[in-house]
């Protein structure tokens, strides 16, 4: 099992001992590199847009370009470019894509995803035809990168005859993926032969296992691969966080920044809070709810604590009600869940062992969140490669 880094590019607020923008960007260089230095393999970055709260990510390809010339070995991955027609054309991210190749010397992955919420809302997305233009993206840029000239009639999509450059280094092209957070989606991944990427945002190991099969049961029906190649390859999502001691992980306060990065991100999502706290009441995946609930409205009242919640969510609810939380009793919360690494590295190890029984290929760790120190994440890298890392290297 690989160990990887996910990373949204975050600061919760309020900015504290004079951060500014320009600080956070170079922490995560700074991070890059020593996740380099600690022996990951991939860094993938995210993609958001007016959300500022949650995510200064929206311009990963230009990070990533800047990641890859600070670095010799560490790939770097887009997971995934926001694929409906109306927020990223196909044309651009092939072309952006192989240029991205190119400078970084054959070290790029290619992951597309649906996206929702708001970024559907700012970009005038059709939600009734976002997933279809992923699977069409899909099957356009891989005949892009590697056809003399290239073409497309589609519905809602067309290219006449160009010759499109550059192409990519690696050959026959980069791999792909998909960013997954339904069985449908995970489904439709391995149907096109692609990689998934998958979340877990708290759901049970065992639940995140469940969706990887539907990923299998994808493969076993790909006849047509959009690649010229497959990839069934599985990456999964979580909070990481190593510290020398149970005591430092919680002082680092990185069980309350998971907390609040689930309390943040139907904001984004456009989830509404009942139906978020609900799934991950169920043990479900909240953003199995994203389709159905998009466009409704957040409601206040959403946030009251009922009798038959389980600590998390009540811990949850308090949180989005202004309530402080503490880091002991944040800690003390997510620490029985077996989705959640954070500790000292034989705890780390023990919950990762989770991940390596569900078949995950890759570990996606997001080790930058919320209001953990920066010396504090790189710590967390240095910890992970040195004594977490070796644990399943065979």
């Amino acid at each position: 099992m690989k160990f990887d880094v996910f990373c949204e590019i975050q600061r919760a607020f309020p900015w504290k001992d004079g951060a500014d923008e320009a600080s956070l960007f170079r922490e995560i260089i700074a991070q890059a590199q020593a996740a380099e230095a600690a022996g990951f393999e991939t860094w993938w970055q995210v993609e958001h847009h007016g959300s500022p709260q949650f995510s200064y990510s929206s311009a990963p390809e230009v990070v990533l370009t800047a990641i890859a010339m600070s670095t010799s070995t560490l790939r770097v991955g887009h997971a995934g470019v926001l694929a409906p027609f109306r927020i990223n054309a196909p044309l651009r991210v092939a072309e952006r894509a192989a240029t991205l190749d190119l400078l970084s010397g054959g070290r790029f992955e290619l992951g597309l995803a649906k996206s929702g919420g708001k970024e559907w809302e700012t970009f005038g997305v059709d939600p009734d035809k976002a997933r279809d233009e992923v699977r069409e993206a899909f099957r356009m840029i891989p005949r892009i990168w590697t056809e003399p000239e290239f073409s497309w009639e589609g519905e809602d999509y067309r290219v006449p005859p160009r010759e499109v450059t550059p192409k990519p280094l690696q050959k026959p092209h980069p791999r792909l993926w998909q960013t997954c957070g339904s069985p449908e989606s995970f489904h439709m991944a391995g149907e096109l032969g692609v990689g998934a990427l998958g979340t877990t945002l708290l759901s049970p190991v065992a639940f995140l296992g469940q969706m990887l099969r539907e990923h299998d049961r994808g493969l076993a029906a790909c006849r047509e691969p959009a690649g010229k190649v497959v990839n069934a390859q599985k990456g999964c999502f979580t909070f990481v966080h190593v510290a020398e001691s149970r005591a430092q992980a919680i002082a680092n306060g990185a069980a309350w920044s998971a907390l609040w990065y689930v309390n943040t991100a139907p904001v984004v999502f456009k989830v509404p809070r009942r139906v978020w706290y609900d799934m991950i009441k169920a043990g479900l995946h909240p953003n199995s709810a994203r389709d159905t609930a998009a466009l409704q409205k957040l409601d206040p009242h959403e946030v009251e604590i009922q009798a038959d919640d389980p600590p998390v969510v009540q811990v949850l609810k308090r949180m989005a009600q202004g309530q402080e939380i503490s880091f002991e009793e944040a800690h003390e919360v997510l620490e029985p869940l077996d989705s959640v690494v954070i500790g000292d590295p034989d705890h780390c190890i023990e919950r990762l062992r989770g991940y390596q029984a569900i078949g995950a290929d890759r570990v996606m760790c997001l080790m930058q969140f919320g209001s953990i120190p920066h010396e504090a994440v790189l710590r967390s890298f240095e910890l992970a490669g040195r004594l977490v890392a070796p644990a399943f290297a065979a």
